[in-house]
């Protein structure tokens, strides 16, 4: 029975603030990448350079999901922003450099951990530049080289050489100049298409099933040979879109006008 006491609580008691939790599965995927990235590690410690290259490019994948699976599953939170980009720091920034430097650039001296320095410090450049960018910069476009591509630039070379049977230490200028133009066109204002117009939800053409079939087809011929010309057409493929800009009178700056401070906001 009601006594009439008032249960609720008072205006002035102060409410327990609500817990902010961590959602699993998309952070399953970060850690994964991130495990990705530090197996690479392992595998260049232990010679294996082959196992390192594909444990980057699987880290890549898995890099790809955990922000698809977030807004899927309406997961997103500022934790997870935050690990992504960690990871994504460790996966395409710290293991490429390391592995790069123990495969071949450790010949050169001096010169060789310069390389791997520059293309460090480039890769967490770009991250943060991204981070504090991502509310002005055309969501078409990616400002400078995006940071897995870099680290598929990279590893998709060791990855060749590898295969083919070339050490490392016969082709360390090679390995350097990958190694500078990576990280040196992270920190470019040149844009490379995002893909993020492309819609998973909406219909197809027959025809581009077919396409893909055949991608996937001709990738599996020879992955290594296959993959590394797909990411040196897109590691190129900025300059073209700046040129073509820069020939045809357009602006070739994906930063919005404003000269507004962005908010840090959005990380990724």
């Amino acid at each position: 029975m009601h006594d009439g006491t008032d249960t609720s609580p008072s205006p002035l008691q102060p409410l327990k603030p609500r817990r902010k939790g961590i959602y699993i599965l998309p952070n399953l995927f970060t850690l994964a990448a991130l495990f990705g990235g530090f197996y690479a590690i392992v595998m260049a410690m232990n010679g294996r350079f082959h196992e390192a290259a594909i444990g980057v490019f699987c880290a890549m994948v898995l890099d790809s999901l955990d922000g698809r699976v977030a807004r899927m599953t309406n997961t997103q939170s500022a934790f997870g922003e935050q690990m992504d980009s960690l990871s994504d720091m460790v996966s395409f920034g710290a293991a490429p450099a390391l592995i790069a430097y123990e495969w071949s650039l450790k010949g050169l001296g001096r010169w060789g951990w310069i390389a791997a320095f520059v293309y460090c410090a480039c890769a967490a450049l770009r991250l943060a530049r991204f981070n504090v960018n991502t509310g002005v910069v055309d969501k078409r476009f990616f400002q400078g080289l995006p940071s897995p591509a870099a680290a598929a630039l990279v590893m998709g070379f060791i990855w060749l050489m590898t295969d083919l049977g070339i050490q490392g230490a016969n082709v360390p200028w090679i390995m350097f100049g990958f190694a500078l133009y990576s990280g040196l066109t992270m920190v470019t204002n040149v844009p490379f298409y995002s893909f993020k117009e492309v819609n998973m939800k909406r219909s197809v053409p027959f025809a581009v099933i077919v396409l893909i079939a055949l991608g996937i087809a001709a990738i599996n011929i020879d992955p290594p040979t296959v993959l590394f010309g797909i990411f040196v057409a897109y590691g190129l493929s900025g300059y073209v879109v700046y040129i073509y800009r820069k020939a045809k009178g357009q602006r070739v700056s994906v930063i919005a006008t404003s000269k507004d401070e962005p908010e840090e906001r959005g990380l990724h």
